[in-house]
């Protein structure tokens, strides 16, 4: 079984990643995973930390020669801003944030809750997805995460394969598909921040290449869609997630929703073995197993809880009523939000590829996958 924990906090010395079940015999490179910090680290409406931090990944352990040992990996991102124990604690929580409810739950502090509630936490999960990355790259997985909404500005993807989106996608500064809309976007962007305001939006991830059978339909836990959900709901401030259709799917009759099956002959030599769809309103994914089509995942990031211009809290010593306090934040990370989400889904995927031809080694994952295949065209 594949799988992940962090450690660290916001400004304590490193944030951690410790990714066990990991297969022997894939080569590994910082490069990429680093490539991933530092578009977390972009997009516009970033503010001041980013330009402190400069995120890179040290793989401490699990790796020989540039190729993972099947032992668990442990990669660190080092934290610039680190000052955790010159920083006194909030007497006033921020609404939005953990900060009430984690300090009477735990009995202590804001600082103690703050710190590893923050989303700097998802830099661990970003280096653990781009790792995961690197283990779908021979199956010809690819994921590609962007945003489709921001501050309630619809950002349509434009049509094109993966690599002509990605293009698209790294051109443009606020990580959507459609380059010529950033102007306006970003103007919202800095109108929102003159206000001492902040904005949300919706992401959303595809991923192409995958196989029949990742997931299952046998047990509610592993089904893939209730992974994939739970892993991009766990991403500080997402709110909302959808596969497919999602929501829309509930306000359309059955005959706007389900994806009727074609068999194309040419192209049984695809990851889908010829089996074609006219739509994918699945989002490639039935009875909590993959389809054959492309996986298509939304997240809805709600607006930064730190604002400039605070919202009405209560000092926890007086009782009384006061300003919530505030830490240094950004105006809208939702480009980062498309980044962070992407390699989470990214990482479940990996996790139902082990699941699905096994783990102890590259090889033979790659050679249960290429039986399966086979088999497979002959059902």
């Amino acid at each position: 079984m594949l799988r992940y924990w962090t450690a660290g906090e916001s400004h304590g010395r490193a944030l951690l990643a410790v990714v066990d079940g990991f297969p022997a015999g894939v080569p590994l490179r910082s490069e990429p995973i680093d490539a991933e910090l530092r578009r977390r680290q972009g997009g516009y409406g970033r503010g001041g930390r980013q330009r402190i931090e400069t995120d890179q990944v040290e793989i401490l352990s699990g790796i020989w020669h540039d190729t993972s040992l099947g032992s668990p990996l442990a990669l660190l991102v080092p934290n610039r801003d680190y000052k955790l124990e010159r920083l006194d604690d909030l007497d006033r929580p921020r609404p939005g944030h953990g900060d009430l409810t984690g300090a009477i739950k735990f009995l202590g502090p804001i600082r103690a809750v703050l710190e590893r509630a923050s989303a700097r936490e998802t830099a661990a999960r970003v280096a653990a997805g781009a790792l995961a990355k690197q283990l779908l790259e021979p199956f010809g997985i690819q994921a590609l995460g962007y945003v489709v909404e921001l501050g309630g500005v619809a950002l349509e993807p434009l049509p094109g394969t993966l690599a002509q989106q990605r293009e698209r996608r790294d051109q443009s500064e606020v990580y959507s598909l459609d380059p010529s809309r950033d102007d306006a976007v970003k103007q919202l962007i800095d109108r929102a921040g003159k206000d001492g305001d902040t904005l949300g939006g919706i992401v959303e991830v595809r991923v192409e290449g995958l196989p029949f059978g990742l997931g299952t339909h046998a047990q509610w836990d592993r089904k893939l869609d209730g992974r994939i959900a739970q892993a991009v709901m766990a991403v500080q401030a997402i709110k909302g997630v959808e596969i497919g259709l999602g929501f829309e799917a509930a306000r359309r009759p059955g005959s706007q929703v389900h994806d009727a099956i074609g068999f194309d002959p040419a192209q049984q030599d695809q990851p889908h073995l010829g089996y074609v769809r006219p739509t994918n309103n699945a989002g490639g994914l039935e009875a909590g197993m993959t389809n054959g089509q492309p996986l298509v995942v939304r997240a809805a990031k709600k607006p930064i809880s730190t604002l400039r211009k605070p919202l009405e809290s209560v000092n926890l010593s007086s009782k009384q009523p006061e300003a919530a306090a505030y830490e240094r934040s950004d105006v809208c990370a939702v480009p980062a939000a498309s980044v962070i989400v992407e390699n989470v889904v990214a990482f479940e995927v990996a996790c139902a590829l082990v699941d699905k031809f096994g783990g102890d080694s590259l090889q033979e994952m790659q050679a249960r996958y290429r039986l399966f295949l086979e088999m497979a065209r002959q059902r």
